[in-house]
């Protein structure tokens, strides 16, 4: 997994400053999992905010040049990545698809959106990246069309082990603008969590499954 040193931090700012990264250490979010959590990430919140949607656009166009220059084009995952991905897609004047969580159930029954073209060097785009269960999921649907994965980029990720060991073992190459570590670096160097908070959130980081604020 590579963070993107330049955008760690500025991302993280950015997100934090309109909400689509929440912190609270007092009242946890649940997540779908029942996993208590002190922060909850909406990325597509940065849609909204035409300064951030650049900011995260140019981000992602840059991190692909630098990354994967062999790109032909961008694949972006249901729901959140896809308007990323298309963004980028228009930035970089590539061809974009994407992929459902699952076939329609109706008309093509489609998995994918989009023209398939066998061998096509493709970037996945993903907005959050947690255990990577699903990105991975969309990655595979990719390669069995018959796409080339050059590997995936995401606004952002928790950095869990779990996910960068199933990236390793798929092969796919993971880079990510921003992470949890350089979220809580900037929110503490720029005072809107104290120490002790600080703490509770580095707890969260290395035992999700069992934290309790």
């Amino acid at each position: 997994m590579t963070i993107v040193q330049s955008t760690a931090h500025p991302v993280s700012e950015a997100l934090l400053s309109i909400g689509a990264i929440k912190l609270n250490t007092e009242k946890p979010f649940t997540w779908s999992s029942g996993w208590k959590s002190p922060i909850y990430c909406d990325n597509r919140l940065s849609l909204s905010f035409p300064e951030v949607r650049t900011l995260v656009k140019n981000s992602l166009a840059q991190a692909i040049k630098t990354h994967f220059p062999k790109a032909e084009g961008i694949a972006g995952v249901a729901t959140a990545g896809i308007p990323q991905g298309a963004l980028v897609a228009d930035a970089l004047n590539l061809p974009f698809v994407y992929v459902r969580p699952k076939p329609k159930d109706h008309g093509m029954e489609n998995l994918i959106e989009g023209k398939i073209v066998k061998g096509q060097h493709v970037v996945v785009i993903e907005d959050l990246v947690s255990t990577g269960g699903s990105s991975l999921k969309a990655a595979e649907a990719l390669r069995d069309a018959g796409f080339v994965i050059e590997g995936m980029l995401a606004v952002f990720t928790y950095g869990f082990d779990v996910a960068e060991q199933s990236f390793a073992k798929a092969d796919i190459p993971l880079v990510c603008l921003s992470d949890y570590n350089h979220l809580i670096d900037y929110a503490l160097t720029s005072k809107k969590i104290s120490d002790d908070q600080l703490m509770l959130l580095k707890s969260w980081r290395f035992d999700p499954a069992n934290w309790k604020a």
